[in-house]
C-alpha cells in the first residue's frame, strides 16, 4: 500500500515536469528506492517475527529502566560516602562555593520545642467596653440617687454630659461622687479584667504575656491584670469614701464590672508560627576555598554537620548548562547496568525463567514496586525507611522461585534503591542482612508458623545490625535513636502481609506457589475425588507414584510439593476410558481384545491428550499440566508394539503409531516423575517380587529411558539418576514386603 501511494505521489509531482532534467535524474533514484523497499521490508518483518520473544524481553527491561529513572531525583548525586566517628577516606575536600552549615534535625527539634515552651500567649483588650459599662453606671447612679434622695430624676445627668462633654460641674457632691466612680472604673478597665481560660489558669502570675491594644502588643505579667475577683477586692478597699458614700457607690461599681481582656487563640498561633518560620536552620557559613575536611581526619559532630550541609546544598542545586541531561543519562546507565546484570544472571542460571515473559514481567514489576516504595518513602520522610518492609520481595519470590533467584533479585532491587536513599551503605547492609535471613528462615511457605518465625528473626537481625552500626558511629549508647527499634518492629510485622500479596500475585500473573501446590495435593479436592471414583486403580497408582517421586526429588534436591502434585494429576486422562487400563480392570474382561493393536495403542496414548484437556477444564496451573505432557516423553507403548511386530513381521516403519507425542521431560521434577511412573507400574506386574527382580526391573526401565534420551532436556545428572535408582529399589522392596527367607 505504501509503494502504491508513493507511485501516485510521484506521478502527481512529475506530470507537469516531464522535460525537467532534474526529474530525469530522479527517476532512476525513485525506482531504486522502490526496489529497495520491496526487498528490505520483508527481511525486516521476518527478523522481527523470528526474534519477537527477545524483542519483548528487551522492551520489558527498557520500560522498567525508564520507569525506575522517572522515580529518581532530578539532581546531582553526592559521590562521597561518610559516617560519623570514622576517618575521612577520600581526598581533602574544599568548598567550591559558600554554603551554610545546617543545624542537625535534633538541634532544630530542640529549638522548636523551646520556642513552643517559651512562647507568650496573646491577649486582646476590648477598647469599647468601658464606655458601655460607664454609661450603664451613670444611669444606675442617677436612678439610685433619685430614689435615695427622693428627688426627681435628672435626665441631663448622663455619662456623655459628665465625662465626655463635661457640661456638668463636678463641684456638687453628686457630680463629685459620680466622677470618682467613673475614674475608678476607667482605671480598672484600663488595666484590664481578664477572662480566665484553660490555657491561662495553668500559668503563674509572673508569666509574661502579650497584651494587644490598638494593634500594638506589649509585654506584661499575667498578675498585672485584674480578674473579676481581684477587681471586686480593689473596689471594696477604696479608702477615700465615707461609709455612706461607700455603701452607695460600691454596689454600682461592682455591677459595672465585666471582663474586657480575652485570650486570642488565632493571634497566639499566628505569632508562634511566625517564630517557628523565622527559626534559622543554619549555624554558620563555610566560605569558598575553605577546607571542609582533610584526608584521614576524624568525622566529628561538627565535621559531620558540615559534610551533610555540603551534600544537601550540592544535591539541591538547580543544574544548568545541560547538566540535567547528563544526570539523566547517568541515571539511565546506572539502572540499565543493574538490570543488565539481572538479565545475564537469568540467562546463565535460570534460562527457564528468562524464557517465560510472564515471569520476567512479574520479577521486573516486583523490583519496580520496591523502588516505588523507597521513592515515596524518601519523598514523605526518610525516617520511615526503617518501617518499610523491603524483605517482602525475597519472601514473595521464594514462594514462586528458588532461593538464589529470590536473593539475587532482592540484591538488585536494594542496590537501585541505594541511589535514592541517604546513607546508602547503611541501607544496603541492613536490607541485605534482613533479606538473607528472611530467605533462609522461610523454608516452607505453606507452614504459617514459619512466616511468624521469619518476622521475629527479621526484627532480631534489624535490631542487632542497627545496634552494631550505631555503636561504631556514635561510640556509645547515649546517642542511639531508640525510636528506630520501634520502626524495625513495625517493619517485621508488615512482612506478614506476604501471604495476601502472594495470593494476589498468583492470580495476577498465573503463578503457582507452595501454598497452592499444598491445596492441589489435597486428595479430597473435587478432581482427585472424581479420579478415585471413576478410576480407583489409577488413583492408587498415582498415590504410589507421588510417594516415590517425592522421595526421589528430596534425595537429589528439587521442589517436592511440585512433584507430588504433578504425580497426583499425571494420569487424569485415564478417567475418560478407565476400563482400558489394566489397573482399573477388576472384572476379568479386557476391552483391548476387541480392538486392533493400533487402536489399543491410540487409546493408551490419548490419555495424555485427554489429561491435558481435563486439567485445562479444571484450571490447573501450567506447571502441573507439564507433568501430564511429559510423563511418557517420546517413549513407545511397548506391549502393543511388540505384539504388532510379532503379528506382522513384514511391516516396517510403524513405530510412530505406537509412540507418545512428547515432549520429553525438561526439568528434574518431570524427569523424576517419569522414572517413578515407569518403575511403579512395572513393579505391579511382578508375580513374586524379590530384591533381585526389583533391582533388575528398576535398572532395566530407567536405563531404557536413558538409552531413548528421555532426559537430555532435563537438568539431571547420571549421579542423581543413580541415587534415585537406589532409593526406588529400597522403597519398592518396602512396598512389596520383600524380605530374606529364614
Amino acid at each position: 500500500m505504501k509503494l502504491v501511494k508513493l507511485r501516485k505521489l510521484w506521478k502527481i509531482n512529475t506530470v507537469e515536469k516531464k522535460d525537467n532534467t532534474f526529474n530525469k535524474l530522479l527517476i532512476p533514484c525513485f525506482y531504486f528506492l522502490v526496489f529497495s523497499l520491496k526487498t528490505i521490508q520483508p527481511m525486516i518483518f521476518s527478523k522481527i517475527r523470528n526474534h519477537h520473544s527477545f524483542l519483548q524481553k528487551a522492551l520489558l527491561f527498557l520500560l522498567t529502566t525508564v520507569l525506575i529513572v522517572l522515580l529518581f531525583p532530578k539532581t546531582g548525586s553526592f559521590k562521597y560516602e561518610f559516617q560519623k566517628g570514622t576517618p575521612w577516606k577520600h581526598e581533602t575536600l574544599m568548598a567550591p562555593y559558600d554554603f551554610p552549615i545546617l543545624k542537625s534535625d535534633e538541634d532544630i527539634s530542640k529549638e522548636r520545642a523551646e520556642i513552643k515552651e517559651n512562647h507568650k500567649a496573646t491577649l486582646v483588650i476590648d477598647p469599647f467596653l468601658f464606655e458601655l459599662k460607664a454609661e450603664e453606671f451613670i444611669n444606675d447612679f442617677e436612678e439610685k440617687w433619685a430614689i435615695d434622695k427622693q428627688v426627681k430624676k435628672d435626665n441631663k445627668f448622663t455619662f456623655f454630659n459628665l465625662f465626655k462633654e463635661k457640661k456638668i460641674s463636678i463641684r456638687s457632691k453628686k457630680a463629685t461622687l459620680a466622677n470618682y466612680g467613673l475614674q475608678v472604673l476607667e482605671n480598672v478597665y484600663e488595666k484590664g479584667i481578664i477572662q480566665l481560660t484553660d490555657e491561662l489558669e495553668l500559668k503563674s502570675e509572673d508569666e509574661e504575656v502579650l497584651l494587644k491594644r490598638d494593634n500594638i502588643a506589649k509585654k506584661i505579667e499575667l498578675g498585672d491584670l485584674y480578674t473579676i475577683q481581684t477587681a471586686s477586692n480593689h473596689i471594696h478597699s477604696l479608702s477615700k469614701l465615707s461609709d455612706q458614700e461607700s455603701n452607695f457607690l460600691t454596689p454600682l461599681l461592682l455591677d459595672a464590672l465585666e471582663q474586657n481582656v480575652f485570650f486570642d487563640q488565632s493571634a497566639t498561633e499566628k505569632m508562634l508560627q511566625q517564630e517557628l518560620d523565622n527559626l534559622s536552620t543554619a549555624r554558620g557559613m563555610v566560605q569558598q576555598g575553605q577546607v571542609i575536611i582533610s584526608q584521614g581526619e576524624l568525622i566529628t559532630d561538627e565535621k559531620y554537620l558540615a559534610l551533610t550541609s555540603y551534600k544537601q546544598n550540592f544535591e539541591g542545586q538547580n543544574w544548568k548548562d545541560g547538566s540535567g541531561n547528563w544526570f539523566l543519562i547517568g541515571q539511565l546507565l546506572l539502572v540499565f547496568v543493574a538490570l543488565l546484570i539481572f538479565y545475564l544472571f537469568l540467562q546463565q542460571f535460570r534460562p527457564d525463567v528468562l524464557a517465560d515473559n510472564t515471569k520476567i514481567t512479574f520479577l521486573l514489576s516486583m523490583i519496580l514496586l520496591m523502588v516505588l516504595m523507597g521513592s515515596l518513602t524518601v519523598a514523605i520522610s526518610t525516617k520511615l525507611l526503617y518501617l518499610m518492609p523491603f524483605c517482602l520481595l525475597p519472601i514473595i519470590l521464594k514462594a514462586f522461585f528458588d532461593t538464589r533467584l529470590a536473593l539475587f533479585t532482592h540484591l538488585i532491587a536494594i542496590v537501585i534503591i541505594g541511589f535514592l536513599v541517604p546513607n546508602s551503605f547503611e541501607f544496603l547492609y541492613l536490607q541485605l542482612m534482613a533479606g538473607i535471613v528472611s530467605i533462609l528462615s522461610v523454608l516452607q511457605m505453606y507452614k504459617r508458623a514459619q512466616l511468624f518465625t521469619s518476622a521475629a528473626k527479621i526484627i532480631a537481625i534489624y535490631f542487632a545490625s542497627y545496634f552494631a552500626m550505631a555503636l561504631t558511629q556514635e561510640g556509645s549508647v547515649d546517642n542511639i535513636k531508640w525510636m528506630n527499634f520501634v520502626l524495625f518492629a513495625g517493619n517485621g510485622a508488615l512482612t506478614l502481609f506476604a501471604y495476601p500479596m502472594i495470593f494476589a500475585f498468583e492470580k495476577t500473573f498465573s503463578l503457582v506457589s507452595d501454598v497452592s501446590l499444598l491445596e492441589l495435593s489435597d486428595t479430597n479436592s473435587p478432581l482427585l475425588r472424581e479420579l478415585a471414583q471413576k478410576a480407583p486403580g489409577t488413583f492408587h497408582h498415582s498415590m504410589q507414584v507421588a510417594n516415590l517421586a517425592e522421595e526421589g526429588i528430596l534425595e537429589i534436591g528439587g521442589n517436592a510439593l511440585l512433584v507430588r502434585a504433578g504425580a497426583l494429576y499425571h494420569d487424569l486422562g485415564k478417567m475418560k476410558n478407565p476400563q482400558f487400563f489394566i489397573e482399573n480392570q477388576n472384572t476379568g474382561i479386557n476391552p483391548h481384545d476387541e480392538l486392533s493393536f493400533e487402536e489399543s495403542a491410540q487409546i493408551i496414548i490419548e490419555h495424555v491428550k485427554n489429561g491435558i484437556a481435563i486439567a485445562k477444564a479444571y484450571n490447573l496451573p501450567d506447571e502441573l499440566i507439564d507433568f501430564i505432557r511429559t510423563h511418557h516423553g517420546t517413549s513407545m507403548v511397548q506391549y502393543f508394539y511388540k505384539q504388532y511386530v510379532a503379528s506382522f513381521p513384514d511391516e516396517i516403519e510403524v513405530s510412530e503409531k505406537f509412540t507418545y507425542p512428547g515432549p520429553k521431560p525438561y526439568s528434574r521434577e518431570t524427569a523424576v516423575l517419569m522414572m517413578a511412573d515407569g518403575v511403579e507400574a512395572a513393579a505391579r506386574s511382578l508375580q513374586q517380587p524379590t530384591a533381585e527382580s526389583i533391582d533388575h526391573l528398576v535398572e532395566g526401565i530407567i536405563n531404557k529411558q536413558i538409552d531413548e534420551e528421555q532426559f537430555v532436556n532435563a537438568d539431571i545428572t547420571l549421579k542423581a539418576i543413580t541415587q534415585i535408582k537406589k532409593l526406588f529399589k529400597k522403597k519398592l522392596q518396602s512396598i512389596h514386603h520383600v524380605r530374606v527367607a529364614y
